[in-house]
């Protein structure tokens, strides 16, 4: 049996869902959502304190710092109660209410950007906030996701390398793009591994990562307003867009199955589902990867309300709702 002292010392690597059943085409999902963080951001934030701390950058009276829509900011708050660090998590009114708490309950201090930048979005906006307090006050040490190749070491040390063990004879890779750290990792490993192994990556539409034009996005996770500087697009065989409201169906036609995940999830698989019945008739080994579950997202993609002050009444039908259902 596992015993661990630390949290980041436990992670399930080998759990997969078979999503044929579900989706009609073949499809194995790897979850990374069961871990005391509850999201594969664990992994990165792991990687990026512990090359802080080789590199000297981490002293007693250091403040953590990071920019997160909310799983990443989780993951970097027990890091940080585990080995004693304080951390400032800065993150803007689309982070979820669910992720907000549990920083707080782990011992973060949260500051929610209320408007976008000019220029930027929201992202633009903590992102000078998190400048501002670095040059005010050198305790401050901003680990910086974005361009932090630790971020995107991790994948490829543990991530890419649990997969492959899994799937040897592995044909396509979906994976979302974020900061694009997972993305990154794994293509690069896949990019050396003996067979061909094509990588595609999974956005948000409104993101600008590959050079879409900007626009509303109000599901966390996936996509950016500022092109992340770990992005190199060589290591990418093909990007797909999706609509959130392509999103929010996936996510709901997976949960009516039993399978309750997060918005990057119903993303990346959204997009997979586009993919894979323009490729039929090749027995293709597919495998996606599932950022979180779904447990943070029941006041937003899981509520009727939510959903329909947003996206209107027909994003779904009555009896895909999830959540909020009138019996009356």
């Amino acid at each position: 049996m596992p015993v661990i002292s630390v949290p980041f010392d436990f992670n399930e690597e080998e759990l997969y869902v078979d999503l044929e059943p579900i989706f009609g085409h073949s499809l194995f999902l790897k979850c990374e959502g069961f871990n005391f963080a509850g999201s594969i951001k664990l992994k990165a934030a792991t990687q990026m304190v512990e090359a802080a701390e080789w590199h000297g950058l981490l002293k007693p009276d250091s403040i953590l710092v990071e920019s997160s829509s909310g799983n990443l900011g989780v993951a970097l708050s027990m890091v940080a109660a585990s080995k004693g660090y304080r951390f400032l998590c800065v993150t803007d009114s689309r982070c979820n209410l669910a992720s907000r708490r549990l920083m707080e309950a782990l011992g973060s201090r949260v500051h929610v950007i209320s408007q976008p930048a000019g220029s930027g979005g929201f992202l633009g906006a903590r992102l000078d906030l998190v400048r501002g307090l670095c040059a005010a006050d050198d305790r401050y040490v901003w680990l910086n996701q974005y361009a932090n190749p630790a971020n995107w070491r991790a994948h490829y040390q543990t991530t890419a390398p649990e997969i492959a063990r899994q799937f040897p004879e592995l044909d396509v890779l979906f994976v979302g793009a974020g900061t694009t750290g997972t993305l990154m990792g794994c293509a690069r490993y896949f990019r050396e591994w003996p067979r061909p192994v094509r990588v595609i990556a999974v956005d948000s539409a409104g993101s600008v990562t590959f050079g879409g034009e900007p626009g509303r996005r109000m599901i966390p996770g996936l996509g950016t307003s500022v092109r992340p500087p770990l992005l190199d697009e060589r290591y990418v065989d093909e990007v797909i867009v999706v609509e959130e409201a392509d999103t929010i169906r996936s996510c709901h036609r997976l949960a009516r199955s039993g399978f309750l995940f997060g918005g990057s999830t119903g993303t990346v698989v959204s997009g997979a589902m586009r993919w894979l019945p323009e490729h039929e008739g090749r027995d293709l080994t597919a495998v996606a990867i599932a950022p979180d579950l779904g447990e943070r997202y029941l006041d937003t993609i899981y509520q009727s309300n939510w959903l329909h002050d947003l996206y209107g009444d027909e994003v779904l039908d009555e009896d895909e709702l999830i959540a909020g259902l009138r019996l009356d």
